[in-house]
C-alpha cells in the first residue's frame, strides 16, 4: 500500500512511502488482538483491593447467644460475617493480575491493528518534524492542517521529542508515543493514526526483526 506524505501544513509534498505488507497487509487475527487487549487492560490494573475477613476485624471474640436453642442460626462473635460489621467471606485480596502472553502472539496482535488501521484508511504519514519549544498552539495547528484536529489521534514518533509531547501533553484526544512503546490498545484505541516518515521505518524494522 502507498500513502502520500503530508507535512505539518498538511500539503502533499509529492512523495509516497510504501508500506509493508507484512506489518500493514496481514489478515487480522481478532482473538490475537482480545488476548493483546486483555493483557494489557489486566496490566493497569493496581490489584490492591483488600476486604477485612472475620479474622481481621476489631471486635470481642465472645459468643453472643448459646449455639442451640434459640430458634435461629448459629452465630459466634460480633465479628461473624452474618452480623453487620462483621468480617467479609471470601473478601478481595491484593493480586497481581498480569498474565503470560507469547511475543509471537502479540506481534500478531499489533500488526493486525495496523492492518485494520491501512485497510479503514486511518494512516497519515508526515515528514519528519520537531517543534522549537513546547507549544500547544502549534500542536493543535498541526492537527488542524492535517484535518484530524476533532478526532482521537496517536502520533507515532521514532524516538523521543519532549517539545512534541509537552505540547500534546494537555489535549485530550491526542497521545504521543515512540515506534517502541506501539501497543495494540492505543493503535485501536485511536480514531487516527498519525506516523512519520522515520517511524514507519522504525516500526517495520522492529516488527520484522
Amino acid at each position: 500500500m502507498e500513502l502520500s506524505v503530508y507535512n505539518i501544513k498538511g500539503e502533499d509534498t509529492g512523495k509516497k512511502v510504501t508500506l509493508n505488507d507484512a506489518v500493514f497487509g496481514i489478515e487480522p487475527n481478532d482473538h490475537a488482538i482480545y488476548l493483546d487487549v486483555k493483557q494489557y487492560m489486566a496490566n493497569q490494573r493496581q490489584g490492591t483491593h483488600k476486604a477485612k475477613e472475620r479474622s481481621e476485624v476489631s471486635g470481642s471474640t465472645r459468643k453472643l447467644i448459646r449455639q442451640k436453642g434459640g430458634g435461629g442460626a448459629r452465630r459466634g462473635d460480633i465479628n461473624s460475617p452474618v452480623l453487620v460489621g462483621g468480617g467479609r467471606v471470601f473478601g478481595p485480596r491484593p493480586r497481581n493480575y498480569g498474565f503470560k502472553l507469547n511475543k509471537k502472539v502479540k506481534g500478531l496482535a499489533r500488526k493486525s491493528a495496523l492492518s485494520y488501521k491501512a485497510k479503514n484508511d486511518a494512516i497519515i504519514v508526515v515528514e519528519d518534524f520537531s517543534l522549537e519549544a513546547p507549544k500547544t498552539k502549534d500542536f493543535v495547528a498541526i492537527t488542524k492542517n492535517l484535518k484530524v484536529a476533532d478526532k482521537k489521534l496517536l502520533l507515532v514518533l521514532p524516538e523521543k521529542n519532549n517539545f512534541v509531547y509537552l505540547s500534546a501533553r494537555n489535549l485530550k484526544k491526542a497521545n504521543i508515543i515512540t515506534a517502541s512503546e506501539l501497543n495494540t490498545y492505543r493503535v485501536l484505541d485511536a480514531a487516527s493514526l498519525v506516523l512519520t516518515e522515520s517511524s514507519v521505518a522504525a516500526i517495520e524494522n522492529l516488527f520484522n526483526a
